[in-house]
């Protein structure tokens, strides 16, 4: 390391001495409960209250200063502790000067009256002071705040050894502790506050992927209902010509121009959504399940230990066949559903119902309290992501979700669906 370097790193050390943190606020700030919050407060106001009397009472019995001196040093060495709580570093040069002035002015006392240069009183307050300045400063501070500490107390033995005794070394090293303890809480801190927050922005992430995962799959189930639909149309407008004779040419004309805006617009949203079916490795060629179904999807859960039944009302069927994208939500709701019973509550008891009244269809799966001691199938702690899906699909037909758990235990997952066109054919 060459003479330009330690110079640099000197120089950078003394002005860490004037640059305090510009955090301003009150240590343990952070912490959530009140009490640790006043904790810094009431610590320096005992410490005060306790020491001024103390210094005052040592230097003018002890060390031989009069009245007046003796208040103000122990003033200046013990109220900037209350300073210390919001400016540690401003609170140190204080009482720094004050220690200094009040070795050089009990430097003639007589060698046993006490040590020298740190009271007991003033070690205590200055501890104190160090510990809140490592849990404020950066490192490189506190490395320049023990350089100072070592060299003005080694020095000041050095110079007066007949004066010195075991003070200084305990000063020191106690110090240097003190400092190293505070900076190791203080980096547990940092280090807990930052995977707390990495933890809840992953926590976040992971719902916004869910959530577009969801509304990808929602999409690509659209695809396949809107494409079945436009296929139709597309082949009912070019065969109306030889369905229906006697048609005018205008009649014809129009049917044309209908089958080719809808071959257009079926081209347009597969180029649109094309990009959703290559992640999937290519076009599912089965039916989407629905309504009909759902008897076989109640019957696939108890091969994993839950009893479910299933309920539909005789209202339903004058509903009967449903929209398309009401059909196929119905089926990933209930599927769903059962499939966090599965997950978090096997063994249950399952009810899964179906009921129409004013042009509305209301699905509901209630499941009984898990069984004590039941071990989960997945081990782990419900995230709530599979209730993403279910909200993106009611909130995309304009229906209501009500989830939660149930006052005697259990869990209930309640969506009501507006069915708006009850005669539209199903795929």
């Amino acid at each position: 390391m060459n003479r330009a370097t330690v110079q640099d790193q000197l120089q950078e050390l003394s002005l860490s001495l004037t640059r305090p943190s510009p955090d301003h606020r009150p240590l343990l700030a952070d912490s959530p409960n009140r009490w640790l919050r006043a904790l810094p407060y009431a610590l320096a106001l005992i410490l005060v209250a306790t020491l001024l009397p103390i210094d005052i009472v040592v230097l003018t019995g002890s060390y031989g200063l009069d009245g007046y001196p003796a208040t103000v040093l122990s003033i200046a060495q013990t109220a900037p502790l209350l300073l210390a709580v919001r400016r540690s570093l401003p609170a140190w040069w204080i009482i720094t000067a004050a220690t200094a002035a009040t070795a050089a002015v009990t430097l003639d006392s007589t060698p046993g009256a006490g040590p020298w240069p740190w009271p007991a009183a003033t070690l205590i307050g200055y501890l104190f002071l160090l510990a809140a300045l490592a849990l404020r400063e950066r490192g490189r501070t506190l490395l320049a705040v023990w350089l100072v500490t070592l060299f003005g107390t080694v020095g000041a033995a050095a110079a007066f050894p007949q004066r010195a005794g075991d003070a200084p070394a305990l000063a020191v090293v106690l110090g240097g502790a003190m400092l190293l303890l505070g900076w190791s809480l203080r980096g547990r801190g940092e280090a807990r506050r930052r995977l707390a927050e990495q933890e809840q922005i992953s926590e976040e992430e992971r719902a916004l992927r869910t959530l577009l995962e969801e509304r990808a799959r929602i999409a690509r189930e659209l695809h396949d209902v809107v494409a079945h639909h436009m296929s139709v149309i597309t082949v009912q407008a070019d065969s109306a010509p030889y369905r229906i004779g006697g048609l005018p040419p205008e009649a014809v004309d129009e049917f044309a121009g209908i089958a080719a805006a809808a071959r257009s617009s079926l081209a347009e949203m597969r180029r649109l959504l094309g990009v959703l079916r290559s992640e999937q490795g290519g076009p599912d060629k089965s039916p989407q399940p629905g309504v009909a179904d759902l008897g076989r999807l109640v019957g696939t859960v108890a091969g994993a230990g839950v009893r479910a039944e299933l309920s539909v009302g005789p209202e339903v069927d004058a509903l009967l066949p449903l929209p398309a994208a009401t059909d196929l939500s119905v089926y990933r709701i209930v599927q769903e559903a059962l499939a966090n019973v599965v997950r978090h509550a096997p063994g249950t008891q399952t009810r899964v119902s179906l009921a129409a009244e004013d042009g509305t269809l209301r699905v509901t799966v209630v499941n009984a309290a898990p069984r004590p001691g039941g071990a989960r199938v997945e081990g782990t702690e419900s995230t709530g992501h599979g209730l993403v899906g279910m909200r993106e699909r009611v909130r995309l037909l304009d229906g209501r979700l009500d989830t939660g758990p149930l006052p005697e235990g259990g869990f209930r997952v309640a969506a009501v669906l507006p069915v708006t066109t009850p005669g539209e054919t199903a795929p």
